[in-house]
């Protein structure tokens, strides 16, 4: 049996791949790990200066390439503008990485309306309109025994309730799990695999303000006893855009050192 090497098994290079929320946080972990590994990246977000400083930051790493778009990806014509973009510059895409999201925190008491409006159709039904306009050229980087892959970047939040008040956002990762399974269902006849990787706490500026406040607490309910690296989250999506990750999808791959599972007593 031959190409079980690692190099083989992992390898991303020349791949085209979308990161969506690529100009910071764990969105810029990713890109990295697929820039370092050789694949042709493009990063969205709606902030001009992060994804430039990000992009030139990741072309001085060499072996692949990143590229910045300007998206606001909570707006569905900006969701389609990305897509007709990504077809006038590329024949084929491998891989789309969903990571762009927000979050909202407030007591129950006032929790308002609009941060249901705004999560939900930033961290579920936008991923849905550019999932949807990118499938073409998914399915034109899966022909021939290609790659075709989307991973939406999921929360753990999403599979057990917080302790903190962040409804909108526990209810719309939830929501994302179960799409992409129903995505998964829908596109594996095309070659197309999707996966969620459902994280735990990572250094981002969405966590930063938590993380000041209640790191230690939070690191004292995680098992392996610390937060996220990016080294966690780039092994996730390297494994499951190569070959490793070819008989894999419809999973929500838990990456949060074994917060699920922790006894509370």
């Amino acid at each position: 049996m031959s190409g079980l090497d690692a190099s083989s098994l992992f390898s991303v290079k020349g791949q085209v791949v979308l990161v969506t929320g690529g100009g910071r946080g764990v969105g810029e972990m990713i890109a990295t790990g697929y820039v370092q590994n050789g694949a042709k990246v493009y990063i969205s977000s709606r902030t001009p200066s992060a994804l430039k400083e990000t992009a030139d930051k990741l072309n001085k790493l060499g072996k692949g390439e990143c590229i910045p778009i300007v998206a606001d990806l909570s707006k569905y014509d900006e969701c389609v503008k990305l897509a007709e973009e990504m077809g006038r510059r590329e024949k084929v895409l491998n891989v789309l990485v969903n990571n762009s999201g927000a979050t909202w925190g407030e007591s129950l008491e006032t929790y308002p309306d609009q941060a249901f409006t705004k999560l939900m159709t930033l961290n579920v039904q936008r991923v849905f309109t550019l999932s949807q306009k990118l499938v073409p050229l998914l399915k034109k980087g899966a022909e021939g025994g290609g790659v075709g892959r989307i991973i939406n970047i999921g929360s753990i939040n999403g599979e057990i309730p917080p302790a903190m008040e962040t409804y909108a956002y526990s209810s719309s990762k939830a929501a994302l799990h179960h799409l992409s399974r129903h995505l998964a269902s829908r596109l594996a006849p095309d070659g197309i695999n999707v996966n969620t990787l459902a994280l735990g706490p990572f250094p981002s500026k969405m966590m930063a303000a938590t993380l000041d406040k209640f790191k230690d607490d939070i690191v004292r309910g995680i098992p392996l006893g610390r937060v996220g690296e990016p080294s966690d989250v780039v092994g996730a999506c390297l494994w499951l855009s190569g070959k490793a990750g070819q008989f894999i999808t419809g999973a929500t791959v838990p990456i949060e050192g074994g917060h699920l599972i922790a006894a509370k007593l």
